[in-house]
């Protein structure tokens, strides 16, 4: 695979096809500073082309997802005017842009904080496994500012109605509230968080790579593009996949009742 950039922000584990992409400012509830949005971004670029990284598991350290902005990057961005600030601001956005259209599969362990920007990270994970004393939230407009770059994927995650109640009251819910809304798949207690990842990955291994990257592409491109045309790539992309190795394999291993080559 591509190397992974050096990070001071984030700690990285690649382990079996697997990477562990960890918040690592624990001293802030891994709140989201320039640099980490920075680092982030360099490390989906890294292994946006590489097949041979099947997921992408991310998480915070010292028991919380993340606490949203860093205070001091905005402190800082104040005496820079409003420019720097926008900058700031749409510098996150674009993370989140990446994060989603990453080909692998995201999947977002939350724990104890996941609020403003963190919870604008679960919105995009594909795949998202909360702890039931997790704290979810949009604090924002409780400080006089708004949840600009997150707020067009709250929306498209949990429908406008449930949205517009939660950002406008800045309320705080947990793990099951979670559940319930739609924002995450599974809600586990502490003590069970990682079997349900395990499961989680092992199902995603059952998968070819290739296969789920088109998948998820396609996946998304329904949000915006034209029914017709959509189908009518649709068709030719399924044409590629049958006659591609994936397909061959996949086709292949199950007339011969054998799990396929990168299940194993």
């Amino acid at each position: 695979m591509n190397d992974l950039p050096h990070c001071e922000t984030l700690l990285l584990k690649l382990d079996a096809g697997v990477l562990h992409v960890t918040l690592d400012r624990p001293d802030s509830r891994n709140a989201m500073s320039l640099a980490m949005v920075g680092e982030l971004r360099a490390v989906l670029a890294a292994v946006n082309q590489d097949r041979n990284v099947r997921a992408l598991v991310l998480r915070g350290a010292g028991g919380h997802f993340c606490a949203g902005g860093d205070i001091k990057d905005m402190a800082g961005a104040r005496a820079r005017g409003g420019d720097a600030y926008r900058e700031l601001n749409r510098a996150f956005g674009a993370l989140l842009e990446e994060a989603q259209q990453v080909p692998q599969v995201l999947i977002a362990v939350l724990e104890g904080a996941v609020l403003g920007g963190g919870f604008g990270l679960a919105c995009v994970s594909d795949i998202a496994i909360a702890s039931t004393t997790a704290r979810f939230g949009l604090p924002e407009t409780s400080l006089g500012i708004v949840p600009a770059q997150i707020a067009p994927f709250v929306v498209k995650r949990i429908g406008l109605t449930q949205a517009r109640r939660l950002a406008l009251s800045a309320t705080r819910f947990d793990g099951l509230e979670a559940l319930r809304l739609g924002l995450v798949h599974f809600s586990e207690p502490d003590a069970e968080l990682e079997q349900r990842l395990q499961q989680v990955l092992e199902q995603v291994r059952q998968c070819a790579p290739g296969a789920n990257a088109t998948t998820k592409a396609l996946l998304l491109a329904s949000e915006d593009e034209p029914l017709d045309a959509l189908l009518d790539r649709a068709a030719g992309l399924f044409a590629d996949a049958v006659l591609g190795s994936e397909g061959v394999e996949g086709t292949t291993a199950f007339v011969q009742k054998r799990r396929p080559k990168w299940a194993r």
